[in-house]
């Protein structure tokens, strides 16, 4: 299997990345500013809004599989734009396509979200989402959409440098306490991709971590694991707060999960103390 990460440069990018050498598939990436440093990768530039320098990509490398997990935020023309004018490109080449989605496509009205729920998103970032997922299986029927949680790894996701900053006053702000969602390890979340990929699956997957918890409850465990006083994370209530947003999403990955080798740990089985 030879594999094309799109966003290789990103943190789930570089895990996708190492995992895929390591594994000894012929690995390419691309970056939208500068390559990344996982050895065993060649490197690409690419923007995704740029249809010629997708077609350029998918001609030079022809992949047996792409993964974007790319990350442009509610740029809608990267994250929705893009992701339809790569799958595109990945069907012309007759590859398969893993779309990596979030759970951010959910209000979180329902609380508990399966693969058979429909997006109702209520920002611009999960409303250019749910469109590429549209898109995607549009132009692409075969590929995979993955829709996934929050990120963490180990120290180095923008979830955890946050913790570190609130726990040693670096930063203002606060961890809500009613933000709930299903956090994923890096590592999990790229092994469960590149099995869907290897496995030659389609339709809709959830990734998510087997546990849901707040991002207070979440940063805690951070704190404790990397010896920070935890009783110094400030929190406060999203409802009451200007950011606009979901609170309540927990994604039901059992139905994914059974078809799986990769278990998707929940937060206290991979946030456990270091020392």
């Amino acid at each position: 299997m030879s594999v094309l990460i799109v966003g290789g440069s990103g943190f789930l990018g570089a895990e996708l990345g190492r995992q895929a050498a390591l594994a000894g598939h012929p690995t390419a990436a691309t970056y939208a500013t500068r390559p990344g440093s996982t050895a065993g990768v060649a490197w690409h530039p690419l923007d995704l809004r740029d249809p010629g320098s997708v077609d350029e990509v998918l001609a030079e490398v022809r992949p047996s599989v792409v993964v974007n997990a790319s990350s442009g935020g509610p740029d809608w023309a990267v994250t929705a734009e893009g992701a339809v004018r790569l799958a595109m490109a990945v069907a012309k080449y007759s590859s398969r396509l893993v779309h990596v989605s979030s759970d951010a496509v959910f209000s979180g009205s329902c609380v508990r979200y399966d693969e058979s729920c429909l997006p109702d998103p209520v920002t611009p970032y999960g409303a250019a989402k749910a469109a590429a997922e549209t898109g995607v299986f549009l132009v692409h029927p075969g590929a995979v959409v993955a829709r996934t949680s929050l990120i963490i790894g180990d120290g180095q996701s923008e979830h955890e440098r946050a913790v570190h900053e609130l726990a040693t006053g670096a930063r203002d702000g606060v961890l809500f306490t009613d933000d709930i969602r299903c956090p994923v390890h890096v590592a999990d979340l790229a092994a469960a991709l590149l099995e869907l990929a290897s496995a030659d699956a389609s339709g809709m997957h959830h990734l998510g971590g087997s546990e849901a918890l707040s991002r207070h409850a979440l940063g805690i465990l951070i704190a404790r694991r990397d010896g920070l006083d935890a009783t110094r994370l400030p929190m406060g209530l999203r409802a009451r707060s200007a950011l606009r947003g979901p609170l309540d999403v927990r994604l039901d990955s059992r139905a994914t999960q059974r078809r799986l080798r990769t278990t998707l740990r929940g937060a206290h089985q991979f946030l456990t103390p270091t020392a």
